[in-house]
């Protein structure tokens, strides 16, 4: 390789880092590539969902200082470099009917316009391969959903002059693949729930997939399957240190790690755009580009 290997991984709030695809920005870290976490929003309306912090008067009060100390604790987990794009955290809507976004949220930001501080990122970095959610945001989160759309427009627009003069955005950089995070997918899911089940031990997927429709129901095209069941320990520390949105006694680590690595040893991802030549189904994210690189 001539030119180093660089990763960008687009998320809407701090933790979404450690939830999707952690393990396999660690196993590439551990191969000498250059992993940046771009984070969109501060996660200040995001609720306190560890009940061993919720009615903490000074957590609920500094929500924005904890979560990015939270952040900054992750980051030197996962051996990644992390940046905010300084987006206000649009907060998840509840009730029927819905109410409206908070004023000055993320996911009422002009696209366009939100997606050139993404451009000043891709082009700064100059990474070959970006990771996002798909269209859906992964789960119908108003800032997951806008994540994607800010991603799909700055991937392209990262060679636009007109719409992002160099001037201003910095000198053009074309990234060659781009991918939607998929590793909640049904089949990953029913594969663990059933091999707990003839294990003899409970399973936390069932109430999951009974409910699997609410959140898309669409079956995902899964294309690449990076192997990176040695580095699922790293994963769940950094999960684990984002203490005010995880509890370390609840689903997220039921099923013993044994047993995830023997059944499900890889994290998916759904290629959406590739400039370089594939071959599908993947194993690594950079395939199609290390040889060129």
């Amino acid at each position: 390789m001539t030119e180093q290997l660089r990763l960008m991984a687009v998320h809407a709030h701090p933790d979404d880092e450690s939830s999707k695809g952690a393990a396999t920005m660690a196993k590439y870290v551990s191969e000498g590539v250059d992993v940046m976490v771009v984070t969109c929003t501060g996660g200040e309306r995001g609720s306190v969902l560890n009940p061993q912090l919720q009615g903490d008067a000074y957590v609920e009060a500094n929500i924005h200082e904890v979560r990015r100390k939270e952040m900054d604790e992750a980051r030197e987990i996962l051996g990644v470099s992390q940046e905010w794009l300084g987006f206000v955290d649009s907060g998840l809507p509840e009730g029927d009917p819905l109410p409206p976004l908070p004023e000055g949220c993320f996911a009422l930001e002009d696209v366009d316009t939100a997606a050139g501080e993404l451009v000043r990122k891709i082009r700064s970095f100059r990474p070959q391969v970006v990771t996002t959610y798909d269209e859906n945001g992964g789960y119908p989160h108003p800032d997951h959903i806008m994540t994607h759309k800010i991603t799909m427009v700055a991937f392209d627009g990262a060679t636009d002059t007109e719409k992002y003069p160099e001037a201003e955005f910095g000198p053009v950089w074309q990234p060659l693949k781009l991918y939607y995070n998929q590793g909640f997918n049904r089949p990953r899911t029913v594969a663990l729930h059933e091999a707990l089940l003839a294990r003899g031990l409970e399973s936390p997927y069932g109430e999951w997939l009974e409910r699997w429709k609410e959140f898309g129901g669409k079956e995902r095209t899964l294309t690449t399957h990076v192997p990176c069941a040695d580095f699922f320990e790293i994963r769940d520390k950094a999960l684990i240190a984002h203490r005010t949105q995880i509890d370390p006694d609840g689903g997220w680590f039921r099923v013993p790690m044994d047993i995830q690595k023997e059944v499900w040893p890889t994290e998916e991802y759904e290629l959406s755009k590739a400039l370089v030549p594939t071959s599908l189904p993947e194993e690594d994210l950079f395939a199609g580009i290390r040889d060129n690189a």
